[in-house]
């Protein structure tokens, strides 16, 4: 019988030897040294060998009667296969093709996938987000697991986590996202969907209210609320130009100088600034320009119009309207967001173009057919409607007896 002292001091040879133990065991010294546990059997007529490990990372005793663990074969477990008719050597290959497998399909190398095939045609929020959940809360705990191996607990413990981390509802992002890298899976893995037999399984707090739009009666009183807040003027400015423009809040704080052509009365906003990735256009009216060529002085050489009281390499606060809003006694009732309901609102009223206001709200058609063959702009009708959305606006303030804007015949 071998000897573990032996094993070790076996030096190569010109050839391949062998130093035999028992039962068909045998330590194989190669040429360059290397050394290997193997173990050589009949089955069905045919020889066939096994080749346990390497020495001396198995030892002499693990190769006999070693310790059992995924893809390890020792003497003692090969010959009991045999003697059930069962190869050693094709189970350890079989083995070996599970793991290979199961290490192509980890969770990690699967969600990349699902990322790579959406991260084109998704927003620049979205990908952010998407970025932060999988490298920062997802991979590190479950990332290099096989997917077939992640279960509900798995996925509940890091929505729980995310949730006490950054709140309830990026927890339940992380579980949708989750369950989208599940579906996205071929049947043949066999992983099922752990993530959306959970659910929605963290309770959000109930939403802010965005408020009702604002009734034509009600825009001279806010607005004087707004030219009464004792804050900055540029503030006041948003508020008014979000009326004007109808634009969303952030793509309004956010805009840059470079994007206003003033004596195009035009403002382009680009696609990557936008909500559904597309370049938007707004005409300016006469107000609008006014508001723009004062705003100007006031960014004090910032390249965003409405730049960050702290560092003018930043634009204001997405948060600033909103505080301003509460100031003002609109908490709860109007909110920045409200503004594009109030135009809308009162324009579809007042006759104007169903899709021209879509346009300028920047909506996505949601009728995929009609869209393919919609290419018009309406960009002549929108010009037309915002002037006279302004102009309406004005007469309301001016007490005037306003007659309501409509399309022209």
């Amino acid at each position: 019988m071998l000897t573990d002292t032996k094993a070790k001091a076996a030096k190569p040879r010109q050839k391949p030897y062998k130093l035999t133990d028992r039962e068909g065991l045998y330590l194989h010294i190669s040429p360059v040294g290397a050394k290997s546990w193997r173990f050589d059997y009949r089955l069905n007529g045919k020889r066939e060998t096994l080749t346990i490990g390497r020495y001396p990372e198995v030892s002499l005793e693990q190769a006999r009667h070693g310790e059992r663990k995924s893809g390890f074969l020792c003497l003692a477990d090969a010959r009991a296969m045999v003697a059930r008719g069962e190869s050693p050597a094709a189970a350890k290959q079989e083995r070996k093709a599970e793991q290979k497998i199961a290490r192509a399909n980890t969770l990690k190398a699967l969600a990349e996938e699902w990322y790579g095939a959406r991260d084109s045609a998704r927003s620049k929020s979205w990908r952010e987000n998407a970025r932060r959940w999988l490298d920062q809360d997802i991979y590190p705990d479950l990332g290099s697991r096989p997917i077939r191996e992640v279960k509900p607990d798995d996925i509940e413990r890091i929505v729980r986590k995310v949730a006490e981390k950054r709140g309830p509802k990026s927890g339940q992002y992380v579980r949708r996202l989750l369950a989208g890298v599940f579906r996205s899976l071929p049947r043949a893995l066999g992983a099922g969907n752990p993530a959306r037999d959970l659910g929605d399984i963290i309770d959000l707090p109930k939403p802010t209210p965005r408020g009702q739009p604002l009734a034509a009666k009600d825009i001279p009183a806010f607005l004087e609320a707004v030219d009464r807040y004792p804050g900055k003027t540029a503030t006041k400015l948003a508020a008014k130009l979000l009326l004007l423009t109808f634009t969303r809040k952030r793509e309004l704080v956010a805009a840059t100088w470079d994007e206003i052509d003033l004596d195009g009365a035009e403002w382009t906003i680009p696609a990557e600034r936008m909500k559904m990735q597309k370049p938007h256009i707004v005409p300016l009216s006469r107000q609008a320009v006014e508001y723009f060529k004062t705003l100007k002085p006031l960014a004090c050489g910032s390249n965003y119009v409405f730049p960050n009281h702290g560092d003018p390499r930043k634009p204001m606060s997405g948060t600033t309207l909103n505080k301003m809003f509460n100031e003002i006694g609109y908490g709860g009732k109007f909110t920045p967001h409200g503004a594009r309901s109030t135009a809308s609102t009162m324009l579809n009223a007042q006759g104007w173009s169903a899709d021209a206001i879509e346009r300028q709200l920047a909506h996505t058609e949601r009728d995929l057919v009609r869209a393919a063959y919609n290419h018009a702009d309406y960009m002549a009708e929108r010009r037309k409607m915002m002037q006279a959305w302004a102009d309406y606006l004005d007469g309301l303030c001016s007490g005037a007896s306003v007659t309501p804007i409509r399309k022209a015949g």
